[in-house]
């Protein structure tokens, strides 16, 4: 057993390897504090024949046990990976996946499982660490080793690695991951951060991933095995020449067709002339892998060389952006906003309480009152395929777009309603989920939720050569197929919200990450000109067909008389109103209902339970209980109090029954409160005040 450790953010971070699952290619058990991750890296041997793409794999496993939970349900254990597991999977993938070999068709397949969680020192982090040193000393062909880390924020001080409190009670909360020199991943929300501060977070995160980045090269110089070689399949120079030469003067003028269905059925055509032409000299995999290479070639020089792109922007040009609102009749609020040829409809729907969603994973059990969720339907690319249910990648466009808007809502105190928006990509051509922030936004103002700022995003992509780069914004998606960098940013006015950064590339110098997130700053502005046109702030109504809320709060003693034995009284108010009422230990309670009279009969009735009796008021009692020395008068739902015999009348009272009968209607006025917190009232006094409130009328 071989273990390096070093010091991060006050803790112990360890990485030890040579005790367990020794038949992976590379293992690495992570420790920080009392959060434990085991990452294993596996190969296959040989290259998987007739494909195009690396397959490479990574899952990201939470066992319950880790915190000494029971998985819920029937089953009692781990089903199908949650979302927060899939994001945590992908936000190792994205930034390993570019520094395998080119050309590289071995499957290789990362597995971080989670065995020990303090709920201090978050697993997806060591993930990442875990992933690259384990990949770093195995046989595996990937000789850059990164480091990761996540960077906090609160009052206006930065934290390393914040814990699960501080990172949902700061400002922000960035996941950077770089390797000696480079930024190779960013990730990040926050509350309007200015890009000034942004870079200073990603700065000091640099700092950490390189002394990450030693203690893994520590590991490797102990424990680490000699690299193999992958063999990439490579086409024959002389058929990439023979293909390249019948193909390339029509893809010139193919690649520059604006309008992607056009585009994609002109080179379409030249694939099948070069099919015919060559028959079977050549394949159609080869073919098509050269007609790719030469669009390559020929967008990334014209970006480049002569500032002009595939559908004759330039290189800070937005694609026409229109907005619409309003556009569905019986929704809470809906908007289509169309970018280019990337158009979604997005649709904002306002729950109660009863429609927040129940959150169970190891950090605790939560619920959560805002969701967004993206759908990438076929025809949005005009393709036909079988529609398999919610993808790893819709899920991760729809995180990205919930975070980018969730720091510019209302607290739920100040608007107690469950947000869920929906966005149904109708067009794709490059950067759906900055659309589907926009259009988001647009619906949640139309559905009259009382927004902070409007939010905006756009994508600021590169093509680089070694010498030179040029960062262009709004790619489409021949940009991001061919391009080197997808850099989304959304924000506000004031600062960044949201932060996704992707790259084929083998990292980002700081230069390039500052002018990519001061660019994308101009363009949301633009972007939000444009939005502000259809509609400039929330509506001050929310829809009709959206249910009511209200909030009150009961005083905590007062919360069993609204209840009531077995819920007899709160069922009886649900009853009659046909309102829907939850209320909290601390005496919160949300009265919702389908329309403002149910909403209000229900506040009325919680009222007259909940009513704290005053001194000096006069009420109209029943008698409860008849005794020697007087009478017991009930005024509200438990608020009894004594009205004693010599205060049911002027003269001399003998017997109660004189006066009063038990069952009897009483008018009494409260007199008192003792210490004990009895009341006492007084039936003459009342009198006597109503006889002279008649007589001075």
């Amino acid at each position: 057993m071989i273990c390096v450790q070093t010091e991060i953010g006050g803790r112990l971070l360890s990485l030890e390897t040579g005790r367990v699952a020794k038949q992976a290619n590379g293992a690495v058990w992570v420790r920080y504090g009392d959060t434990v991750v085991l990452v294993t890296a596996t190969s296959s041997a040989t290259p998987r024949e007739n494909i195009d793409f690396f397959p490479l794999t990574v899952e990201f496993q939470e066992r319950m046990y880790c915190t000494g939970k029971i998985p819920g349900g029937f089953f009692k254990r781990e089903g199908r990976p949650s979302s927060k597991e899939i994001l945590s999977g992908r936000l190792i993938d994205r930034p390993i996946r570019p520094l395998f070999p080119k050309g590289c068709r071995n499957d290789v397949q990362i597995i971080a499982t989670v065995l020990s969680s303090d709920n201090e020192n978050l697993p997806d982090i060591m993930g990442i660490i875990g992933a690259s040193a384990a990949l770093h000393i195995s046989n595996i062909p990937f000789d850059i080793p990164i480091g990761a880390v996540r960077m906090g924020m609160r009052d206006g001080k930065f934290i390393v690695n914040p814990s699960v409190e501080e990172r949902d009670s700061g400002d922000l909360n960035v996941v950077v991951c770089c390797s000696k020199d480079k930024t190779l991943m960013i990730e990040a929300e926050g509350n309007e951060i200015p890009e000034e501060v942004m870079i200073q977070a990603l700065s000091q995160g640099a700092e950490v991933c390189r002394k990450i980045i030693e203690l893994q090269e520590s590991l490797k110089e102990k424990a680490g095995v000699p690299k193999t070689t992958f063999n990439s399949y490579d086409i024959a120079p002389e058929v990439v020449e023979k293909v390249k030469g019948f193909v390339a003067d029509r893809l010139k003028s193919a690649v520059f067709i604006s309008e992607k269905q056009e585009k994609s059925n002109a080179i379409a055509g030249i694939i099948n002339d070069a099919v015919s032409h060559f028959g079977e000299e050549v394949s159609l995999a080869d073919i098509k892998t050269v007609v790719e290479k030469v669009q390559k070639e020929i967008v990334r020089k014209s970006i480049l060389l002569d500032g002009k792109r595939a559908d004759g922007r330039g290189l800070l040009d937005i694609r026409e952006i229109t907005c619409e609102v309003g556009v569905l009749p019986r929704v809470h609020g809906s908007t289509i906003f169309t970018r280019g040829q990337t158009q979604t409809i997005a649709v904002a729907t306002l729950g109660t309480v009863e429609d927040e969603q129940l959150i169970d994973n190891i950090e605790a059990k939560t619920t959560k009152h805002f969701m967004l969720h993206y759908n990438f339907p076929p025809f949005s690319v005009g393709e036909a395929f079988p529609l398999r249910g919610t993808g790893r990648r819709e899920i991760g466009h729809g995180a990205l777009a919930e975070r980018s808007l969730e720091p510019v809502l209302p607290k739920k105190e100040e608007f107690p309603y469950t947000i869920r928006i929906v966005s149904d990509i109708l067009e794709s051509n490059g950067s759906t989920s900055m659309a589907s922030v926009c259009g988001g936004c647009l619906a949640l103002m139309d559905a009259g939720v009382p927004i902070k700022s409007p939010v905006a995003g756009i994508s600021v992509g590169m093509v680089e050569d070694g010498e030179k780069y040029v960062l262009f914004t709004d790619i489409t998606g021949m940009e991001d197929n061919f391009g080197d960098m997808d850099f989304k940013v959304a924000g506000t006015r004031e600062g960044i919200t949201g932060i996704q950064v992707d790259m084929k590339v083998l990292g980002l110098s700081d230069e390039i990450v500052a002018k990519a997130l001061f660019q994308a700053k101009e363009a949301r502005a633009k972007i939000m000109d444009i939005m502000e046109k259809t509609i400039n702030s929330p509506k001050k109504e929310i829809s009709p067909y959206a249910p009511k809320i209200q909030i009150i709060t009961i005083p905590t003693h007062r919360i069993r008389d609204v209840i009531g034995p077995g819920g007899k009284v709160i069922k009886g108010i649900i009853e009659a109103t046909k309102a829907k009422i939850n209320i909290s230990d601390d005496g919160t309670a949300v009265v919702s209902g389908p329309n403002h009279e149910a909403v209000n009969q229900a506040l009325e009735m919680i009222s007259y339970l909940t009513a704290e009796v005053e001194v000096g008021k006069i009420y109209m009692g029943k008698v409860m209980r008849v005794t020697n020395f007087g009478c017991f008068v009930e005024v509200m739902p438990g608020r009894e109090g004594l009205v004693h015999i010599s205060h049911l009348a002027e003269n001399r009272v003998n017997r109660v029954e004189d006066v009063v009968y038990e069952g009897d209607d009483l008018l009494v006025k409260l007199v008192g409160i003792d210490e004990q917190g009895r009341l006492n009232f007084s039936h003459k006094l009342a009198l006597r005040e109503q006889e002279s409130a008649e007589t001075n009328k």
